[in-house]
């Protein structure tokens, strides 16, 4: 059957089963609230075997994003394939690399994303670590905002963020936190050995939970009035520290 498609968006129950069943990624597939039918528990069993990224939302926001029949379901499929952090590990140690993971805590606007991929591809990031849920969406402004970035800094997008961070400690990965729940600055880790630095939100910041797995705690001096800085612009800022004492 032919895949009814705009853009990087798919509907309909059985073109979504054939593109998870053809291996395409799908970033997020909305679910109508409630849905049931003959069709359904095929594409349920095959969005529980592939962990598929879910919301069940309203059929009002089904019909705001087509107007055609999409039988309860809509998904944007990926631009890009993800990456798992145990392959990713193992890989820079043998090329010997001193690896350099960035991880984002619940980072959701599209353009800060994009923004933090291309700091990171320019600073030697080797890989941003991203929550199945609660992260924004790999999409075209995702892509434009990066300028390509996406295309080649592998995305690791994980189900347990926590047993992520612990998988990395144990790997011999340091945990660097970018918050303002502490006196240290950012210039007092050791970003030449093998760092992973973890962003959070702009509304919260780092959940607490991943605060009390992280091997340091640093901020970004602030000498204005304000606050904080946008979290593209944060993240910018902890990557050059990185940048300058490996380069040095």
């Amino acid at each position: 059957m032919k895949i009814t498609r705009y853009e990087n968006a798919i509907f309909g129950l059985r073109p979504i089963i054939e593109a998870i069943t053809a291996g395409q990624e799908i970033d997020t597939l909305f679910i109508q609230k409630g849905l049931k039918g003959d069709i359904f528990p095929e594409l349920w069993e095959l969005v529980k075997k592939h962990r598929v990224n879910y919301k069940h939302v309203p059929v009002e926001k089904l019909n705001r994003l087509t107007r055609k029949n999409h039988q309860g379901v809509f998904a944007f499929v990926s631009p890009i394939s993800f990456h798992r952090t145990e392959n990713v590990i193992p890989q820079l140690f043998e090329e010997g690399k001193i690896p350099l993971f960035l991880i984002l805590d619940r980072v959701t606007d599209v353009r800060n994303f994009g923004a933090i991929v291309r700091s990171a591809e320019c600073s030697g990031v080797h890989a941003i670590i991203v929550p199945e849920r609660g992260s924004a969406a790999i999409n075209g402004d995702a892509m434009k905002t990066s300028a390509g970035a996406l295309s080649s800094v592998p995305i690791c997008r994980e189900f347990n963020l926590k047993a992520t961070i612990d998988f990395l400690k144990n790997s011999g990965i340091q945990v660097v936190a970018c918050t303002e729940k502490t006196e240290d600055l950012i210039y007092a880790p050791d970003y030449t050995i093998p760092t992973a630095i973890i962003m959070g939100s702009e509304e919260d910041g780092i959940s607490e939970e991943y605060l009390k797995l992280c091997t340091h705690k640093t901020k970004i001096p602030m000498m204005g009035n304000i606050g904080s800085l946008n979290v593209s612009v944060s993240a910018g800022v902890i990557l050059y520290e990185a940048v300058r004492q490996r380069k040095s």
